[in-house]
């Protein structure tokens, strides 16, 4: 049966969004360590990249439970200040404790939404997000506001997936789940997992919004679990936008979509050992 083809309505795609990160907001900041290990490398070449450095103030965008919040507020040190911003205000409780647990004092959070920033112009010296801009419905609306906020010379740094023949332990089962939900294909410019990954995209998209000095790297990501049924609970706990795709089916039919996504997912198993083939793009601009 081919798929239909329905309009994009980004108000009940964001309304969406923010209910699934509110459920999953505990497994975000549970699975935490395996989010430090799997992005931590990439966060580092984001922070490096955007020149994050002791005294500066850093607004996160998309924060989740804080993981590299809290990097970039230990980087900055006591005299730097990071805020930390997310839609959901049930993960940005995570991220504050968090903080509290990793003996940080120089982070706040505040419920905020990426594409209307409620903060001054002038007020940051760098902005940060990791695998955030990706879902904002309005990826131009969100980078000028990170651009406003921006001081002069302040840089805004990302991180987004790549393409999806490079992230197979995400776009596997985001194929298996399309194809299941009878979903249509992502229409150009919609929202979603590889939305900035193909040559280019994100460079042009920081140009459009203003940014100068515009660079961008690949970052190999590897996700390291136990196994392929690890990486489903992961991924079932955590992924709300696989949750979205998986909107309309039924109880029995999602529990039979992850059993095949399980399968698919056996080939990056080698022993005790499943390697998730992953690589990020960080990408700056500067104000």
């Amino acid at each position: 049966m081919e798929p239909t083809i329905a309009s994009f309505d980004p108000v009940k795609y964001k309304n969406t969004t923010h209910d699934q990160w509110q459920a999953a907001a505990e497994a975000w900041y549970r699975w935490s360590p395996t989010l430090h290990q799997w992005l931590g490398p990439a966060t580092t070449r984001m922070l490096d990249m955007a020149q994050v450095a002791t005294g500066h103030h850093i607004l996160d965008i998309a924060a989740g439970a804080g993981e590299q919040s809290i990097m970039a507020a230990q980087r900055v040190g006591p005299s730097g200040y990071v805020l930390a911003t997310d839609i959901s205000g049930n993960i940005l409780a995570y991220a504050q404790q968090m903080a509290q647990q990793a003996g940080v004092t120089n982070i706040d959070t505040q419920v905020m939404d990426g594409e209307n920033l409620t903060v001054g112009d002038e007020t940051f010296d760098a902005v940060i997000s990791r695998v955030g801009l990706i879902y904002f419905p309005d990826q131009q609306k969100a980078l000028m506001e990170m651009l406003r906020v921006l001081k002069p010379g302040g840089r805004v740094a990302a991180i987004v997936y790549s393409i999806p023949e490079n992230n197979k332990f995400f776009s596997l089962p985001v194929g298996i789940i399309r194809n299941r939900a009878a979903l249509p294909p992502p229409a150009p410019g919609q929202p979603g997992p590889f939305s900035l990954g193909a040559a280019g995209v994100i460079e042009k998209a920081f140009e459009q919004a203003g940014f100068k000095n515009i660079q961008a790297e690949r970052v190999d990501s590897p996700l390291l679990l136990s196994s392929a049924k690890e990486c489903v609970r992961f991924e079932k706990e955590s992924f709300g936008a696989l949750h979205q795709m998986m909107g309309k089916l039924s109880d029995a039919e999602k529990a039979s979509v992850w059993d095949e996504i399980e399968t698919a997912l056996r080939q990056f198993e080698s022993g005790d050992r499943f390697v998730g083939p992953c690589e990020m793009i960080v990408a700056v601009g500067e104000k």
